[in-house]
């Protein structure tokens, strides 16, 4: 499969990380000793299932590295045409490939694992958009401080992912609801809205499964939606804000002390 990275955005005054970055591009903080979306780069590098990794919302002469043929594409301004723009150069590099997977470049403790069971899940579906989510126990369990947003479901509270898989042509296709559910990613409650206030409802009352939720998603969008439930809190442990980098840095410099310990 390919894989598109989305890789843009700086930190604008006032943000979180702005302070961090100071005018710099975000994917490249540096995290125990390399830019932080090169680790991403590794994990994927370690996957089985990926074939073309496209990095997206970085200069060209970036210096970054994978086991995989490597595109770089300049930023396209937000996460829609980002995505838009990563899906454009898929399809031009792999004109057969019909699905891709979808990572952010913000997430560092990724392992190649979690991409090939993603892979793993989704072969032989049938789907538009395939989203992961991660238990509110799971996530809380592997990082305790990490302060996720969660929906709260029937049968459990889950909060999203950023590894996902989408089909090539959702992205290319003009859908004006792909860029709201975009641009509401950070607000469970406006995401829910764009669905419905009936959905909005259930939720308050926490009355829809995750089934219910994908149907419901599928149905209103008029896209064939899944939610694929992950065991691994990684996914969802993201740099948005100064202390999940801390984190972060915190645990991968644990890693990397364990991996030394044990080659020694």
């Amino acid at each position: 499969m390919i894989a598109i990275v989305t890789a843009g955005g700086v930190a604008q005054a006032g943000e979180p990380l702005y302070e961090i970055v100071q005018g710099g591009l975000k994917a490249m903080i540096d995290i125990a000793g390399k830019p932080m979306v090169q680790w991403v780069l590794d994990a994927l590098s370690e996957a089985a299932c990926i074939e073309q990794v496209v990095v997206v919302g970085l200069p060209p002469e970036t210096d970054l590295t994978c086991k995989y043929p490597l595109t770089l594409v300049p930023d396209h301004g937000d996460m829609v045409f980002n995505i838009r723009a990563g899906a454009q150069e898929a399809a031009r590099l792999d004109p057969s490939a019909t699905h891709a997977i979808l990572v952010s470049g913000d997430l560092p403790v990724l392992r190649g694992e979690m991409v090939d069971w993603l892979a793993e899940q989704t072969r032989g579906l049938d789907f538009d958009v395939c989203y992961t989510v991660i238990e509110r126990a799971a996530m809380e369990a592997r990082f305790p401080s990490s302060r996720r947003t969660y929906i709260h479901l029937k049968e459990c509270e889950v909060c999203g992912g950023d590894l996902h898989a989408f089909r090539l042509g959702i992205a290319l296709d003009e859908n004006p609801l792909w860029k709201r559910l975009i641009d509401a990613r950070k607000s469970p409650i406006r995401q829910a809205s764009l669905l419905g206030y009936d959905t909005v409802f259930f939720l308050m009352l926490r009355q829809l499964s995750l089934k219910d939720a994908e149907a419901v998603v599928s149905k209103r969008l008029g896209i064939k939606g899944r939610v694929l439930l992950s065991p691994y809190a990684e996914i969802g442990m993201d740099v948005d804000k100064p202390y999940q980098l801390e984190m972060v840095r915190e645990y991968l410099r644990r890693s990397q002390e364990k991996y030394a310990a044990a080659v020694e």
